[in-house]
């Protein structure tokens, strides 16, 4: 088994693309790459941690690689926003691959580079690659939450404008 962590906004939305899969074992939302040890969603929230909202996957590469994984996440998010995602604003909302090892950065920079040589975005390409650091769950509500609130969940969903962009620049490749 092997980790994946990977930010893209609002934790909650970042579950749902990757449950049910063959070859996920675990889905944890959480916080990383901030300087707090063990951060409350409060203090998260406020942007002062240095942390992202990320969500992290315990996979079998055997069964479904890393690279799958990468153009999976591609096209849950806008890679150009720098301020955060959708509706949520904030550098805790921010994109980024945490990589676990070499090779998930070199794979993690090639489906970059080929994202940027693609042309499908006219602006920069501002997710980062960084190297994974301490991961912190999240408080048991955020887990889950799409099942644990679904009304809540599809109603903040579909305010964000995150479906509507995916529709839009990603089409069917979800």
């Amino acid at each position: 088994m092997e980790k994946a962590t990977f930010a893209g906004g609002c934790f909650w939305c970042m579950v749902t693309p990757f449950e049910e899969l063959d070859g996920i074992y675990g889905i944890v939302s959480g916080y990383t790459g901030g300087h707090v040890e063990h951060p409350t969603y409060e203090q998260v929230k406020t942007g002062t941690t240095g942390h992202y909202e990320a969500v992290q996957i315990t996979f079998d590469p055997d069964v479904f690689p890393y690279e799958k994984l990468l153009e999976l996440y591609w096209c849950q998010i806008d890679p150009t926003d720098d301020g955060g995602q959708f509706h949520d604003r904030g550098p805790q909302y921010r994109t980024a691959i945490f990589y676990h090892n070499e090779r998930q950065k070199t794979l993690a920079e090639q489906s970059k580079k080929q994202l940027e040589e693609s042309g499908r975005f006219s602006k920069p390409i501002v997710t980062e690659i960084l190297p994974a650091t301490t991961f912190y769950p999240a408080e048991d509500y955020h887990q889950n939450y799409h099942k644990k609130n679904p009304k809540h969940y599809k109603e903040d969903r579909a305010a964000s404008g995150r479906d509507e962009f995916i529709a839009k620049h990603w089409g069917n490749n979800e």
